[in-house]
């Protein structure tokens, strides 16, 4: 029996407030959206390249409370990406807030940024190192 194929995540969280979300991760991070869903409008769809969020707003009772001691490296969400130092400079000049500027993890042979976005998740963007030769 052949198994099935994932193609892609789409992570999906819950905001206070769709359009507000939804407009930080255009004018901020750079991602795009055609339009809202739902009666009244509490659902969107944000992409940027093969890379795809959901939002859905909630009830401000039914949001899920951050934990105030979390580590940077505990991320909500990891993008991969091809130029994590050029993304930096971008999303510096449109405002992010930059956590931690762009640092190389040997353990994966890989560098990450770390940011922070409008309702305090933690997103980081990591890019794959080429390999040392000899």
């Amino acid at each position: 029996m052949a198994q099935a194929r994932l193609n892609r995540a789409c992570p999906s969280f819950p905001v206070a407030d769709v359009f507000a979300t939804a407009e930080y991760y255009r004018d901020v991070l750079g991602f795009s959206f055609d339009r809202f869903d739902g009666n009244p409008p509490s659902f969107v769809i944000l992409e940027r390249d093969a890379a795809r969020l959901m939002f859905k707003q909630v009830a401000p009772e039914a949001m899920p409370r951050p934990a105030d001691k979390r580590s940077l490296l505990q991320y909500d969400v990891f993008f991969e990406a091809d130029d994590v130092t050029a993304l930096a400079d971008e999303l510096r000049a449109r405002g992010a807030e930059i956590v931690q500027e762009p640092i190389d993890r040997p353990i994966w042979n890989g560098r990450e940024l770390v940011v922070r976005d409008i309702d305090g998740r933690v997103l980081c963007f990591g890019q794959r190192l080429e390999e040392a030769t000899s």
